[in-house]
C-alpha cells in the first residue's frame, strides 16, 4: 500500500486539541521518512487458511441470535484508479447495540451481550469485494469532554501484501446526528473526505426481511482516498 498521492485534508491532524488524547500521545518533532534497503517482504503473506468459521458472521458466535438490528456490511477495496485489491486481509472490531465493546477497559453502564464479541476478519475477493454480517453497533460515552458520545462506528483494519503494510480506518452510517459533536470525526479537515468515511444504505444487499445492507468503498490512495488512522 503505497501512502502517496493523498489530497490534502485527507488524513485526520496529528494533533487536534479538542480530540484530547492527540495532545499527549501526537508528535511535536517532525516527522522522519526511514530509507529501507528494501522493502518489507519476509512476513507472512495473508492466507484465507487464517479464515475461521463465522469470522464473517459476527453474530454467529452465540449461542442464540444477538441483541440488536441485523446488518451486512460489503463494499470494494480499490486503488485510485478503482482497480480491485485483491486478496487483502481485512479485520473488523465494535461495540454491541448497547454501545458497548467487550473488552475489560469498557466498563459503562451498557450492558454486554453475550452471544456478540464483536470481531471479524475477511479477505476481499478477485474483484476486491468483502461482506460481512454483524449487529449495528450503538453510540457510547468516551469521556474526552461534557456530553461526550461517539457516533455509531466499525473499526476497519486493512493489510497490504505482508502484515508490517496496515491501514485503520472507520465506518459511520447515514445521517447520525452525532457528526457535529464527535472530534474523532471532525479531525479530518476536507468535508468530502470526511463524507467518505459514511456507508450507503443499500437495497441490493438488503437481505429480505432478514437485514439491511449497507456498501462501504474503501479508496487507498488519490483525491478520493479514505481518510485513515482514526
Amino acid at each position: 500500500m503505497k501512502f502517496d498521492a493523498i489530497a490534502s485534508g485527507v488524513y485526520p491532524e496529528l494533533i487536534y486539541p479538542p480530540y484530547k488524547s492527540t495532545l499527549k500521545r501526537g508528535p511535536t518533532q517532525p516527522l522522519l521518512r526511514i530509507q529501507a534497503d528494501q522493502p518489507v517482504l519476509d512476513n507472512l503473506l495473508p492466507s484465507p487458511r487464517i479464515l475461521l468459521p463465522n469470522d464473517t458472521d459476527l453474530t454467529g458466535h452465540g449461542v442464540s441470535e444477538p441483541l440488536g438490528e441485523k446488518i451486512v456490511v460489503t463494499g470494494r477495496v480499490i486503488d485510485e484508479d478503482g482497480k480491485p485489491v485483491r486478496n487483502s486481509l481485512i479485520e473488523v472490531w465494535q461495540c454491541n447495540s448497547a454501545g458497548r465493546y467487550w473488552h475489560k477497559r469498557d466498563q459503562h453502564q451498557a450492558p454486554l451481550d453475550p452471544n456478540f464479541y464483536g470481531f471479524g476478519k475477511m479477505m476481499t475477493d478477485g474483484d476486491g469485494r468483502y461482506r460481512f454480517i454483524t449487529i449495528k453497533p450503538g453510540p457510547y460515552p468516551w469521556g474526552n469532554h461534557n456530553k461526550a458520545w461517539r457516533p455509531a462506528h466499525i473499526h476497519f483494519s486493512l493489510f497490504g501484501n505482508v502484515y508490517a503494510q496496515r491501514l485503520v480506518t472507520q465506518m459511520y452510517f447515514p445521517s447520525d446526528p452525532l457528526f457535529d459533536y464527535d472530534p474523532i470525526f471532525q479531525s479530518i479537515p476536507d468535508l468530502a473526505a470526511r463524507q467518505r468515511l459514511i456507508s450507503r444504505y443499500s437495497l441490493e444487499h438488503t437481505d429480505s426481511d432478514k437485514m439491511l445492507g449497507y456498501e462501504f468503498d474503501i479508496v487507498l490512495r488519490g483525491r478520493d482516498a479514505t481518510p485513515m488512522g482514526i
